[in-house]
């Protein structure tokens, strides 16, 4: 049985996705997404990352109203993702994760200055960042990624945190 403390964090997380703040997830909020981070990196929409990271986007908005939009209407409302995200997510993180893996590959990849496929901590705070999240908690997350302490992080660490912080009630 799902908690309703669980519920009320799952709810919490729901800005995250609303870019514009008008109450709902549609596809303009992950576009927005998007927009935002390439705008704080400096890459051009029409440039491979740019694409890549457009495409991302929308595989991510298909999976999530796959997953929430109960109505389909093409938006999800605070009450489809927090049902969307407890009842089909709370058991299978990694199915979130695998909806998230093309948007988070590709945003690794505008951050990721150097080509090696991981991105500086201090990058990923600014994805984070980008996204909406607070720039204390932002710089906070993208530390806690960083395992091995080298001061990157990649795919591997950033799919399932991603999926576990959407999922997962810890």
């Amino acid at each position: 049985m799902v908690s309703s403390e669980y519920e009320r964090r799952i709810a919490g997380r729901f800005a995250l996705f609303d870019q514009d703040g008008n109450g709902y997830i549609d596809r303009a909020d992950f576009d927005a997404a998007a927009k935002a981070l390439l705008a704080e990196f400096g890459t051009a929409a029409r440039s491979d990352k740019g694409q890549a990271l457009y495409a991302g986007a929308e595989a991510f908005w298909q999976g999530m109203a796959g997953i929430a939009d109960r109505d389909g209407d093409q938006r999800i409302s605070r009450d489809e993702f927090v049902g969307g995200a407890v009842k089909r997510l709370h058991d299978s993180p990694e199915r979130f994760a695998e909806i998230a893996r093309p948007f988070l590959h590709a945003a690794l990849a505008v951050a990721d200055a150097d080509g090696d496929g991981r991105a500086t901590v201090e990058d990923a705070a600014r994805v984070l960042k980008a996204l909406g999240v607070p720039e204390d908690i932002a710089r906070a997350s993208a530390a806690a990624l960083d395992a091995d302490a080298d001061g990157k992080v990649g795919e591997a660490e950033t799919v399932p945190a991603f999926a576990r912080y959407f999922t997962v009630p810890e």
